[in-house]
């Protein structure tokens, strides 16, 4: 495990705290304690790779709703859900609402370990997936609007005459601005267009 992934572990029970954090420490991971929600808030950072192990029940707090909350705001990190009082309705709940896993205490290490080297595979993944949108639009942003618009037409698999006949233009206009484009994006063929724009479209969660 790379060590600048961390592991966040949200749980009021010092002990069982003090044990995850020493399992996940020997997986090679950064790990973070914390005994409440708010304190994990004040020092999380959403688009670093990570997983959270998070209790569901914590003084004062519901952690499903913290989760749940994160999640509708496109900033949870691909979590575990652990608590001493669950149910099967509270699990079902947790899964659809995109939790990896839900572990009812108590539980053995090893699943522990198992889903959150998942769920580290899974943020890493998805942090690589944004990198690569963001510089997918980057480089479309360099686009003046018409060349936008013969990118679009390229991506769709329509010849220059096919882009000519819909814009109204010259068959030699349409290959000035295609030519115009491909230098702007660094992309020459076809699948290299669709794979740009198919990367600037893309919305990992």
């Amino acid at each position: 495990m790379e060590v600048e992934s961390p592991v966040y572990v949200v749980d009021d029970d010092p002990a069982m705290s003090e044990i995850i954090a020493r399992v996940v420490s020997e997986m090679g991971c950064q790990v973070e304690t914390f005994a409440t929600g708010r304190a994990f808030l004040s020092r999380f950072v959403p688009d670093r790779p990570g997983c959270l192990v998070l209790d569901v029940r914590l003084p004062g707090e519901d952690g499903l709703e913290l989760y749940k909350d994160l999640a509708r705001r496109g900033a949870a990190p691909p979590t575990v859900l652990i608590t001493g009082h669950g149910d099967i309705p509270m699990a079902v709940e947790a899964m659809k609402a995109g939790a990896i896993d839900f572990l009812e205490k108590p539980f053995r290490m090893l699943d522990l370990c198992e889903s959150i080297q998942r769920g580290l595979q899974h943020s890493r993944e998805l942090i690589e997936r944004r990198r690569r949108r963001d510089e997918a639009r980057q480089r479309l942003a360099h686009l003046t609007p018409a060349e936008y618009e013969v990118l679009v037409l390229v991506a769709e698999g329509k010849t220059n005459r096919q882009i000519a006949c819909e814009l109204g233009l010259s068959v030699r206009a349409v290959e000035d601005r295609r030519a115009r484009m491909t230098r702007r994006i660094g992309a020459a063929s076809r699948s290299e267009i669709i794979a740009l724009v198919r990367a600037a479209q893309d919305t990992p969660g």
